[in-house]
This record gives C-alpha cells, sequence and structure tokens, in this order.
C-alpha cells in the first residue's frame, strides 16, 4: 500500500502545500520490497479464496495426503505463510518513519493526515471484509498503525526491544486458549458418555456441551459445516454475505486484540527500526544484505520446515497447531522473511533483473489497488456469484491462478503508472484523505 511511502503532510499550520512525493524522491527499494509483498501475500491467499477457510493451515480438510497436494502445502508453508504478510508489516512501519522524517525536515505537522489515512483505510477495510473478502487484513493494519505510531521517536535499539516483548505475547494467547478448549474437549466428551449413559445433566454440563460444540465447528469442522461453507461460497452473493458478515465480525472482535495487534504492532516496529537503520532504503553495503539473506534463511528455513513436518507428524490437529505447533513457524517466518528482504535488497543493489525489478516496483507503487484486485478478481473466479469454482480447484492448480494474476499485475502496473500518477484505489485513499479530488492524470 502506498501509504507506507508517500511523504504527504498534514501543512496548513504552515502553510505549505502537502502532495504527494515526487518519483525522484520515492525510494525504489520500499516499492520493490512491497510489490515482492503484496504478490507473496496472494500465494497464501489464494487457498483462502478457492476452498473452506480450514484447508488453509489443514491440507487433509481439502485434497489429503495427495502428493501434489500435500508437497504444495509444504513448499508455501515453508517460504510463503506469514513471511510476505511481516514483510508488508514492517514495510507499514518504515512508512511511518519515511513521512514522518520528511515532514520534520520541512518543518510541517504531519500526525493529523496520518490520523485521518488511517480512518480512511480502516473503512476502505471494512467494506473489503464485509462486502468483498472476509480475509481483509486493511482494517487491521488501520487500527495498529494508529497506536504503533507513537513509538516513532524511539531508537532503533528501543523499537526492537518493545518489538520483542509484544511478539511472545500472541504465542501466550494462543497457548491459554488451545489449553483452555483441550480441557473444555475433555470435559464435554466426558459429559456426552454421561448423556449417552442415560443420566441427567444439570444445565451447566449441557452448557460446557454446547460451548465446545460451537469451538469444535470452527477448530474442527465436521462435514456438516464444510459443506455450508461450500454452499454458501458456491451460491449467490446474499448466501455469501449470509455466512461471511458472523466470520468477519468474530475474527476482528476476537483476532485484534488477542492476536493480531501483537504480531502487526511488533513487525511494524521492526519496519521502522529497520528504515531508522537504513536496511530498508538500501543504503547499506551488498555485504550487510548478503550477510542478511545468509542469516536469515540458515535461522527461519530449519524452523519452517520442522513446522510443516510437525504439523503433518501431528496430522495437522487443531488444539496442538493452536497451543505448541505454530510456534516453529511463527518464529521462523520472522527470520525469513528478513532473508527474503536481504536477497531482495541484494538485487536492488547489485542492479540484476532491472526490468522485473522495475515492474515490481510498479507493483509496489498500487498495492493497495493490487491487493484489492486480488480480491475482486479471485472471489469473482471461485465464489458462486462470479464462476463458481469454489472448492473444486485443486491446491497445486490454485497456484497456477495466483501465477496468472501475478503476470497480469507485473504488466499492468507499469503500463498504469505511465499514463497515471495513482492507481485508482490510492487515488481515492488521497482524495478521501484531503477532502478534495487529486489530480490523476500525468502531464504530457
Amino acid at each position: 500500500m502506498n501509504a507506507v511511502t508517500d511523504a504527504e503532510i498534514d501543512a496548513t499550520a504552515s502553510g505549505v502545500t502537502a502532495e504527494p512525493v515526487s518519483s525522484s524522491e520515492r525510494l525504489i527499494s520500499l516499492d520493490v520490497l512491497r510489490g515482492v509483498a503484496v504478490l507473496g501475500i496472494l500465494v497464501m491467499n489464494i487457498y483462502a479464496f478457492a476452498m473452506p477457510f480450514i484447508a488453509y493451515s489443514n491440507p487433509l480438510a481439502m485434497g489429503g495426503l495427495e502428493p501434489l497436494n500435500i508437497g504444495t502445502w509444504f513448499f508455501t508453508h515453508i517460504l510463503f505463510d506469514q513471511k510476505f504478510m511481516s514483510i508488508f508489516s514492517m514495510l507499514f512501519g518504515a512508512g511511518m518513519i519515511l513521512m514522518a522524517e520528511r515532514a520534520e525536515e520541512q518543518g510541517v505537522r504531519f500526525a493529523g493526515i496520518l490520523y485521518r489515512r488511517q480512518f480512511w483505510l480502516l473503512v476502505l477495510g471494512l467494506i473489503h471484509a464485509y462486502l468483498i473478502w472476509f480475509g481483509d487484513i486493511l482494517f487491521f493494519y488501520a487500527v495498529v498503525g494508529m497506536i504503533i505510531y507513537v513509538f516513532r521517536k524511539k531508537s532503533p535499539i528501543t523499537l526492537i526491544v518493545i518489538a520483542s516483548l509484544l511478539l511472545p505475547v500472541t504465542l501466550l494467547f494462543s497457548f491459554a486458549g488451545g489449553t483452555y478448549m483441550q480441557d473444555l474437549k475433555i470435559r464435554a466428551e466426558a459429559l456426552l458418555v454421561q448423556q449417552a449413559a442415560g443420566e441427567t445433566l444439570s444445565e451447566a454440563d449441557q452448557a460446557t456441551i454446547d460451548e465446545w460444540a460451537e469451538e469444535r465447528s470452527f477448530l474442527v469442522p465436521g462435514q456438516e459445516e464444510l459443506e455450508k461453507e461450500l454452499i454458501a461460497y458456491s451460491g449467490g452473493y446474499a448466501d455469501n454475505l449470509e455466512h461471511r458478515v458472523p466470520f468477519v465480525w468474530s475474527f476482528q472482535m476476537e483476532g485484534l486484540p488477542f492476536f493480531i495487534v501483537w504480531r502487526v504492532g511488533g513487525m511494524m516496529l521492526i519496519g521502522m527500526a529497520l528504515m531508522k537503520l537504513g536496511i530498508l532504503s538500501a543504503k547499506e553495503s551488498v555485504r550487510l544484505y548478503r550477510n542478511l539473506m545468509i542469516a536469515g534463511y540458515t535461522v527461519g528455513l530449519p524452523l519452517t520446515t520442522f513446522s510443516a513436518v510437525n504439523a503433518y507428524w501431528h496430522a495437522f490437529e487443531p488444539l496442538y497447531m493452536l497451543r505448541v505447533g505454530m510456534i516453529p513457524n511463527y518464529i521462523g517466518s520472522i527470520f525469513v522473511a528478513l532473508g527474503h528482504i536481504g536477497l531482495v535488497m541484494l538485487i536492488v543493489k547489485t542492479g540484476v533483473l532491472r526490468v522485473l525489478v522495475d515492474r515490481f516496483a510498479a507493483v509496489g507503487r498500487m498495492a493497495l489497488t493490487n491487493y484489492l484486485m486480488h480480491s475482486v478478481v479471485m472471489t469473482t473466479i471461485f465464489y458462486g456469484y462470479g464462476f463458481g469454482l469454489y472448492g473444486t480447484v485443486p491446491r497445486f492448480w490454485q497456484m497456477w491462478f495466483a501465477v496468472g494474476l501475478v503476470a497480469l499485475q507485473l504488466a499492468l502496473s507499469p503500463w498504469w503508472l505511465a499514463r497515471y500518477r495513482f492507481g485508482p484505489a490510492e487515488w481515492l485513499w488521497r482524495s478521501l484523505t484531503y477532502g478534495q479530488r487529486q489530480a490523476m492524470r500525468r502531464r504530457q
């Protein structure tokens, strides 16, 4: 999303006009990284577009042990799952530092416009989540960004320390929730045995059974629940909406305070630190980026590989994954993300693959448009109100849909930006933020 690199500032107090940065002022490294991240995110999101949500993390839910199915899951889990979302979160934090520093250099205020931008991002996220696709991340970025901004003046080491304190909180909540639900499962199953033996249960006992039934339907959906989801997203828009709205509400209300804010916030703070250190702006040496890539992959890839194998050994049992199974990938994904950053910065610094780098930079400059395009295109392809392929395309072949859309955006983004200053969504975002229509076409 271009929010993370634009240097528009609230200059009403000083009389200076706030406007987007010129092409010469942009940091190509951030644009390229953002382009790589948004396209990498699609590789994971395609699972949630194409089949029931449980299959996102559990390949046995659809496709089973068929080699292409399980092999594709292993590949994406090791290299993509949480890795590119981590990069995207880091870039969001980095952008706040970039915009704040440019504002300070001009002697004007920035906080006002930042919070207006975040507000409108939140609105766009709500529209996206409730009306288009349940897997929206914009809402969370908007809320967490408003909180994280207050740390912008901290030193890099302080930012990393705070991030290191925030990141484990998600694991603690996950372990506590998984432990509670494991105990709930044991108690409910024991009560069901008593009920089957003819014993009369109390209201409290029945409440325990009902609570586990509700949790089980989400954690371990049976065939009935899977069928409901398949019918909802294979049906018309009204069916889709009826299923999506309560899911999104629950995801936002429970996910934000217990999981999202700690992980996303921590990664944003790391991005702030890396920006202050000059790492994300490609100011460091080729040697540093090579070492970052090697160190990130050396530490991270064994962890994410073990995560995949361990999940397979435990048959992707959801309560195990919630308690401890998610830990290796949660930690390893941060290091693999740093390895990916080192690789991309190395390519930018050395000047290789120039044409491809420029195309990724264009994708990154209109990342919000491209992210929303993923949802519009993929829901049209898979949902019942479109081509109705939901639940019918195997995991391996879903990747080719992702590759096709990546290729399209790599071609379309530079074509569009040769004619227009912003992507359509970026233009709308700016216009809403400033309360006036922004110039769109490039001057000849």
